[in-house]
């Protein structure tokens, strides 16, 4: 299981350049113990975002990447062998719960079905964690919130958010920025100037047209930070791309050939 904890507190929140009013609907999600579900294509900002607002709400952060194998023991937590004795060891979800954490949940719905199933009672009135191994019933502590994400393009029919889990949260949609604010972004991430960080924009958006044709998902802003990162350590313009915005993209020699004649159309 990938979990990443963020001690977030008193730390200044990582750069993040608000797209709508989604920093008010957390704010007053969190003030009133709300769960948020985010739902936006791969690499539009979700995880940075929530990054951004524990840091902002200077609260502790439990970042759990989901996965086809992670199961609600893997959140609740079990028992291990530790020096000859079997203890008791708390998984994140737990942990949130105990200190008043926020624990995100990306990419929710690549989890096991058992996992939404522990989620239910702490996304209502009660906010309580069943332990059955422990026989604990933990209460929520004052701080703690449930956010979780998915990608909407991503979903079949075996992978899919039941209306009875997605009912119980609030939920934004994102998607990647305009381009004057994608822009903005990337000469903020990478230092590049302003008029190399817009092609590379301009490129993405063409790219990101092609998703559902020879792409099955467009590039991120992520990615296009990375080619501009990368171009703006002196990596001439092309291998930059070829790195950053095509090679990873697809395995096809044909259409990566494609990719290549679109970004000799963009920058000549």
């Amino acid at each position: 299981m990938n979990v990443m904890t963020n001690d977030t507190e008193g730390a200044s929140a990582p750069f993040y350049l608000p797209q709508g009013d989604e920093v008010a609907l957390f704010e007053a999600a969190a003030a009133n113990d709300l769960p948020v579900l985010l739902k936006g294509p791969t690499g539009c900002g979700k995880t940075r975002f929530v990054t951004h607002m524990a840091a902002r709400l200077g609260r502790p952060l439990y970042t759990v990447a989901c996965h086809d194998d992670l199961s609600a023991a893997d959140l609740i937590g079990r028992y291990l062998l530790k020096g000859g004795e079997t203890v008791w060891v708390d998984g994140p979800l737990t942990r949130a719960v105990r200190e008043g954490a926020i624990c995100y949940l990306d990419e929710v719905v690549e989890a096991r079905k058992d996992v939404t199933v522990v989620l239910h009672p702490l996304t209502d009135d009660r906010r309580i964690l069943p332990i059955d191994r422990t026989g604990e019933e933990l209460q929520a502590a004052p701080g703690f919130m449930l956010v979780a994400s998915y990608n909407p393009g991503y979903q079949n029919i075996l992978k899919t958010l039941k209306p009875s889990t997605r009912q119980r949260f609030l939920a934004m949609e994102f998607d990647f920025p305009a381009p004057a604010a994608e822009t903005a972004i990337v000469v903020q991430e990478s230092g590049l100037d302003q008029a190399r960080a817009a092609q590379l924009v301009r490129l993405a958006g063409k790219l990101r047209a092609l998703k559902g044709q020879d792409l099955e998902e467009g590039v991120s802003t992520r990615l296009v930070v990375y080619a501009a990162t990368l171009i703006a350590g002196g990596m001439a313009l092309p291998r930059a791309i070829e790195a950053a915005m095509i090679e990873p993209l697809t395995d096809d020699a044909e259409v990566k050939r494609g990719l290549q004649d679109l970004v000799v159309a963009v920058f000549g």
